[in-house]
């Protein structure tokens, strides 16, 4: 698994983290941004009265109401990556990082207007009179690409097991094992059977759950985040200084924060912007598709509001609880993940700057941005360890890019005493659980920040309630842009067989690595952006007519 996820960050580093990929998302917000004359900002208005179905007529073809596509599509944007992946960003980027995100989302509002519009264009209706749209038929009929159409299917195929699947079950399982002592196996199981009955419906189904969880689900998150910040606002104004000080220098080290350099902050914020609302990754214009409104561009119009209210909004309130809090630079007691954590040789310490720097840059060499640049080593030999404790003081603990403490050992559920070997900064031995205080990332971070203050326990049944219904609406979304692209490839036959894949999926994430989960969503995520992303851009003159030929009736 260490290797496999080694892998995972060297296959990131050539996609996501590299400088191209930003790059290619971002410009291609920027250009339609100016292209088509601001259309984020001029139908932003317009767009909520078109959700409220003022312009919706009986006989408009169509599956969804805009609202209950619009909720749809917003299931599968606001899940973990508003809880979890905004934690995430924090942990590896810094605070810089979530004004990268809020780049992303502004211009990611243009680039969700546009693949939306042209989804909903060339949808199609499918021999059970089913609606069917996305970027495979606009690639298809719009660039006479089928080859390109079926490799985007494929790839969202994949991509919705990879991120709109395996992230969600994997925080719900990790929360609430932390808070409420719930198996993560039987919480896969119960939830595995949940989704099952749920997608067997298809997307009527999926949309009127959509349109219920959603309302709720805000309601529930916004409540506590509101009582974080109250208690915290001193530390509001404090928080934004820290995001906008920091944008092109990089994250200072801070507490157990070892700091981040510019390049982490914007992979980070750019990669949880995208993951966050989706924006340029065809998955909500599937969901989009099958709205009933009357003129293409106006369910464009709506879906503006995605990542406005997800990223704009939500991811806003979780960053602002995380870093008001303090808690992103605190440890906790929690148990050390193999792929997370290092045995190094010497004794590191945050106190000493040389320290510090050097442990910042075995970061960065990790994460592909830079090449052998540190001096930290592996450690192999043999450790003695007493009722759990190293012995050797010239060792040190890795664990979530932090230096361990009150770091011990156990088999069995037993302090371990005796000897272990390690070869080049792992045990050898996967019978060792290993326990004590690191810092913490994902919805555990988010839970902490939550529970730092008045709130208390409360806080964490807050996030873990949020969480669960957050992410698994987000799975039941996700299931539906899958079978679609199923559909697309297999026909309509393929679609069950899909959905036990993501359902058996959905279950195994449960039990599995954090970190191993998060980098698949990073991989599949970037994959299958780049060929929708070069289709918006050849369909440009499409998509200005489209503008060009609406008149916003009043």
């Amino acid at each position: 698994m260490v290797a496999f996820n080694d892998f995972l960050l060297l296959l990131d580093g050539y996609l996501s983290g590299s400088w191209w990929f930003p790059a290619l998302l971002i410009g291609t917000g920027i250009f339609f941004t100016f292209y088509l004359g601001f259309p984020q900002f001029k139908f932003f208005a317009h767009g909520w009265r078109i959700v409220t179905g003022k312009y919706v007529k009986e006989e408009t073809k169509g599956e969804t109401s805009p609202f209950e596509a619009l909720t749809t599509a917003m299931s599968g944007a606001v899940g973990t990556g508003n809880i979890g992946g905004v934690a995430l960003a924090i942990w590896v980027g810094g605070p810089a990082a979530i004004f990268w995100m809020w780049v992303t989302a502004i211009f990611g509002m243009t680039t969700k207007f546009v693949e939306v519009t042209m989804a909903h264009k060339y949808r199609t209706t499918l021999s059970d009179g089913s609606i069917s749209g996305g970027p495979m038929y606009y690639i298809e009929k719009g660039l006479n690409m089928k080859w390109v159409g079926v490799l985007f299917a494929a790839l969202m195929m994949i991509c919705a097991i990879g991120s709109g699947n395996m992230p969600q079950i994997n925080n719900i399982a990790n929360v609430l094992e932390s808070t409420f002592s719930i198996p993560k196996l039987l919480t896969g199981l119960v939830l595995g059977i949940m989704l099952w009955v749920i997608i067997v419906g298809g997307i009527k189904r999926i949309a009127q759950i959509a349109s219920k969880l959603v309302p709720l689900m805000g309601v529930i998150y916004f409540g506590g985040a509101l009582i974080v910040l109250i208690e915290n606002y001193q530390n509001i104004i404090p928080s934004f200084n820290a995001i906008f000080s920091q944008v092109f220098t990089g994250s200072a080290a801070v507490g157990g924060f070892l700091g981040a350099s510019f390049a982490m902050s914007l992979k980070l914020g750019v990669a949880r912007g995208l993951y966050s609302n989706e924006a340029g990754q065809g998955s909500s214009p599937i969901a989009h598709a099958s709205a009933k409104t009357e003129k293409s561009v106006e369910q464009g119009m709506v879906s503006i509001l995605e990542p406005f209210i997800d990223t704009i909004v939500v991811c806003s309130v979780t960053a602002l609880v995380i870093l008001s809090s303090g808690a992103w630079t605190q440890k906790y007691e929690n148990s050390f993940d193999r792929t997370s954590m290092f045995i190094f040789e010497g004794s590191y310490s945050e106190e000493n700057a040389d320290d510090v720097d050097e442990l910042g840059k075995f970061i960065l060499d990790r994460r592909n941005f830079t090449s052998n640049t540190s001096s930290v080593k592996n450690y192999s030999g043999t450790l003695s360890l007493v009722d759990g404790v190293i012995q050797d003081d010239e060792i040190t603990i890795f664990h979530k890019q932090s230096i361990g403490e009150d770091v011990k050992f156990y088999q069995a559920g037993n302090l371990f005493s005796g000897k272990l070997i390690v070869s080049n900064g792992s045990l050898d031995d996967v019978s060792i659980k290993v326990k004590g205080k690191s810092l913490i990332h994902s919805a555990e971070l988010t839970a902490k920040a939550f529970s730092s203050g008045v709130l208390g326990n409360i806080g964490e049944y807050i996030v873990a309630i949020g969480l669960l219904l957050f992410a698994f609406s987000t799975a039941i979304a996700w299931s539906y842009y899958g079978d679609r692209s199923t559909a697309y490839i297999f026909g309509e036959g393929g679609v069950r067989w899909y959905r036990m894949i993501y359902v058996f999926s959905f279950i195994l994430a449960a039990v599995i690595d954090t970190e191993i989960i998060w980098n698949i969503a990073y991989v599949v995520v970037a994959l299958v952006s780049i060929p929708n992303l070069i289709a918006l851009f050849v369909l440009r003159k499409e998509m200005k007519d489209q503008v060009n030929n609406y008149v916003i009736e009043k």
